[in-house]
This record gives structure tokens, C-alpha cells and sequence, in this order.
């Protein structure tokens, strides 16, 4: 299985701080619909990288993972399978980071919260130093959901921010639209016009709520 890439090669050795000239974009698409709302609000705000920036897009349908199981207190180690190895690497391979994910109860789809669990066990690979090597890049989310009110995602915008700040990555925000049926977010004016400057934003270093205001470095 091999992954989509657009915009150039990958790099193998990319640089801790996306500000740097050299970026690479994962998306990485967690809805169990093709082409669905979310990914053409994501593909949207994709459109306005500039051409030598590397883009690689992750179907978690075309990569599925099985249930993540957490044997950090196992004696033996869980066999690393192929999809698995391949969502590390490029993982690994980004400078920002974007989730893609459908509003689900609230929250991120199955797929994609799997996904992150697979964080949990990449921490712990022996000589890999995932904590350390993603601390200082960038994790950006999209979604789109049934509700005008855009606040009923505040909770994936939450675990998004935590799951950076546990790393101490940056948080470049959640672009969100409104769409239940097929395409329909290209109705929402104001979601696909958030999109043309949605990664020209701001990416603060994510904090948890205790560290705000409390000067706590990287």
C-alpha cells in the first residue's frame, strides 16, 4: 500500500520547526465516506499551499489499523504490522500534521481517534523518539458537521490541542464548515472562504488550560 503524494517528494530528515523553509504536509483523512465534506474542505484549504510544498494524503480507509493494544507493560513488544509502519514514517516525515475528521458525537471518527491511540504506542518504540522528534511541529484539524453552531466541536478542537501540547507541538487551530449530505459544504461561504488563509494562521505553541499564563516553555 502506498500513500498519495502531491506538491514534490517527501523528506526523510525534515526540520523541527515548521517556520523553516523546508515543510511537508500529512493529511490525514478519517472519514468513513470517500470524498466526503470534510476532505473536500481540507483539499480546499490544500489548494492555496504553495507548489514546492510537499503534500501527502492518508485515507485511514485505504490504511486501516486494527484496535490499538497497549502493551507498554508487556514483556514482548507488539509486531509493528505494514499499515502501521507506514502511517509512522510519514507521520514522522511531517513537518504540520492535518486531521481530517468528520464531527462524530463530538468528537473524531473511529478511524481517526485509532489513529491517535497508535500515538501512544509510538512513544514507546524502542530508539525511536517520537516525543521528541514531533515537539515543535505543527498539528492543524478540519471538520465538518450537521450543526450551524460551530461550537458543538469545541471537544475535538480540545483533544486536538492537548494531544499537541502533550508533545509540545504547535496548534494551528480547526477549520470547521456545515454539511450533511454529499458536498454540501461548498455551500457554506464562510468555511470555504476560512480555507484559502486557514494555513496562513497563527500556530502558537498548544498549552494545557493550567499552563496558560504560567510561562512554561517548550
Amino acid at each position: 500500500m502506498t500513500l498519495d503524494t502531491a506538491g514534490g517528494s517527501s523528506h526523510p530528515d525534515l526540520p523541527d520547526h515548521p517556520d523553516r523553509p523546508s515543510r511537508s504536509f500529512l493529511f490525514v483523512l478519517g472519514s468513513s465516506r470517500s470524498d466526503g465534506n470534510t476532505e473536500i474542505l481540507a483539499r480546499a484549504a490544500a489548494a492555496q499551499l504553495p507548489a514546492g510544498i510537499p503534500q501527502r494524503w492518508v485515507d485511514l480507509n485505504r490504511l486501516p489499523l486494527p484496535d490499538f493494544q497497549d502493551g507498554r507493560h508487556e514483556t514482548e513488544g507488539w509486531p509493528a504490522a505494514e499499515n502501521e509502519e507506514l502511517l509512522r514514517q510519514a507521520t514522522l516525515e511531517a513537518t504540520d500534521i492535518v486531521i481530517a475528521s468528520p464531527l462524530y458525537w463530538y468528537t473524531l471518527s473511529a478511524q481517526t481517534k485509532r489513529y491517535l491511540d497508535y500515538w501512544s504506542g509510538w512513544l514507546n518504540v524502542p530508539g525511536s523518539d517520537f516525543k521528541q522528534r514531533m515537539a515543535g511541529r505543527t498539528l492543524w484539524g478540519v471538520t465538518v458537521m450537521a450543526d450551524d453552531d460551530h461550537a458543538v466541536a469545541d471537544g475535538l478542537a480540545t483533544t486536538l490541542n492537548h494531544s499537541a501540547a502533550y508533545l509540545r507541538m504547535h496548534f494551528g487551530g480547526l477549520l470547521t464548515g456545515t454539511g450533511s449530505r454529499p458536498g454540501r459544504v461548498r455551500a457554506d461561504e464562510a468555511a470555504m472562504r476560512r480555507a484559502k488563509t486557514f494555513f496562513e494562521s497563527e500556530t502558537p505553541l498548544a498549552r494545557f488550560p493550567y499552563e496558560e499564563g504560567a510561562g512554561v516553555g517548550v
